[in-house]
């Protein structure tokens, strides 16, 4: 059975847990990290150096990074279309994969933790405003992208969008300024009508 190490609050557990659900497959998780503490301890830095959630145990295999887990597992335990059997498709879900962590999981990160981890009185507005800036420019693209197709890569979604929707709820959830995007919008609520999304990214935003 798998083992997932990281709390259900942190996106990047979410990522994986979803597609998880979304396999069927039998699984552990075990709360670290945040409030619950643990990845700062040796036998968890033994496992993941970097101290972060989530490190995903597959018997004796070990691995960190949620999405290097994500396509793991999309290869491992799921089939096309999650794991996409075109090689030109995979290329491009694996291509939307890295655009999230590089382009957007930043200015998310700035946004989500100033507005809901910060205290209204201790915020940096500035680089919350800046952040929300950069996000609508980002999600813009995104947006442009689905107007040609209901998913990332055609009309069933990959582990491309496994990466990138649940940054979708958290951005459709917050209390900020969003610039239309009718074709993001109808994305996210495609997945918002999932039960495993909902019961594993849906979450109360904390």
């Amino acid at each position: 059975m798998l083992k997932i190490l990281g709390r259900a609050s942190s996106i990047n557990v979410q990522k994986v847990m979803w597609l998880i659900a979304e396999l069927g497959l039998e699984v552990e998780r075990v709360d670290i990290g945040g409030p619950f503490g643990g990845n700062d301890q040796p036998d968890y830095l033994a496992k993941n150096p970097m101290g972060l959630v989530p490190t995903l145990e597959d018997g004796d295999l070990v691995i960190f990074e949620s999405h290097s887990i994500v396509r793991y597992i999309a290869e491992a335990y799921g089939a096309d279309p999650w794991y996409p059997a075109d090689l030109r498709r995979r290329a491009v879900a694996s291509q939307w994969m890295d655009w999230t962590l590089a382009h957007l999981h930043p200015h998310m990160t700035v946004i989500y933790k100033g507005l809901v981890r910060t205290p209204p009185e201790k915020r940096d507005n500035d680089a919350i405003e800046n952040a929300r800036r950069q996000a609508a420019d980002m999600l813009g693209i995104l947006d442009r992208r689905l107007a040609e197709r209901p998913y990332l890569t055609g009309d069933d979604p990959t582990m491309g969008d496994i990466a990138l929707a649940p940054y979708a709820y958290r951005w459709f959830n917050l209390e900020l300024e969003r610039p239309p995007a009718d074709n993001l919008r109808a994305w996210y609520d495609r997945f918002a009508a999932r039960p495993a999304f909902r019961d594993h990214v849906m979450l109360p935003l904390s």
